[in-house]
């Protein structure tokens, strides 16, 4: 199977949420959505209140915030395809807890410094671990290919996690994340920033189709 080509939107107001969401819809089979609440993040994203997508695609929703279960409720009543939290913030085992058995499955993001070995508690009870090289609560970053070491460590854990990427994924360095074993590439700047969206996401889909994962 080819990896999930995933646009991401990073918006902070309404209107920019409106104008992202309108970029990558219609050929975006998955979708993944940054909150952010400016104590985890530096950054304060749009409100939970102006998230919102048409019936289609898979919906990831990636919370950057310090204390998510505070937002359980309104996270679950969006009923996404995903709820992603961070293996650093706080209460995130309870969390995970909580919307166990509703229907949306449990992803954990690691941020760079964050070894696989002090998050393996919580690895074990998702079923997608997020490897995070970008900056939080902006597009951009660097892909640094060393942290592909994570993916190895994580299998070991649980060899049905699905495994994805964040951060700085352009049609040059795509493949190598496929071919180190990345199933899901959160795309934000190259997509979002594109003259033409859809082309820059076909782009990756065909640098990625025939990448073999490690």
């Amino acid at each position: 199977m080819p990896a999930v080509i995933c646009p991401t939107i990073t918006a902070f107001s309404a209107a920019q949420y409106r104008e992202q969401l309108q970029n990558i819809q219609g050929f975006a089979d998955r979708i993944h959505i940054d909150l952010m609440d400016g104590v985890f993040a530096p950054t304060t994203s749009v409100a939970i209140a102006d998230v919102w997508w048409q019936p289609g695609p898979a919906i990831d929703v990636h919370v950057m915030y310090q204390r998510p279960l505070e937002y359980l409720e309104e996270l679950v009543a969006l009923k996404p395809h995903m709820i992603v939290v961070h293996a650093e913030s706080e209460g995130v085992l309870e969390f995970l807890h909580e919307i166990d058995g509703l229907g949306i499955k449990k992803g954990l993001c690691l941020l760079k410094d964050t070894a696989v070995k002090d998050a393996e508690s919580l690895v074990r009870v998702v079923d997608h671990v997020l490897i995070f090289s970008g900056e939080l609560g902006k597009f951009g970053g660097t892909v640094d290919l060393a942290l592909l070491e994570k993916v190895k460590q994580l299998k070991q854990i649980k060899p049905s996690l699905e495994i994805g990427w964040d951060g700085g994924i352009n049609p040059e360095n795509a493949a190598a994340l496929v071919a180190g074993g990345i199933d899901v590439l959160n795309v934000g700047g190259f997509v979002q920033k594109a003259e033409n969206p859809e082309e820059a996401y076909d782009t990756l889909k065909a640098v990625t189709s025939e990448g073999i994962r490690g």
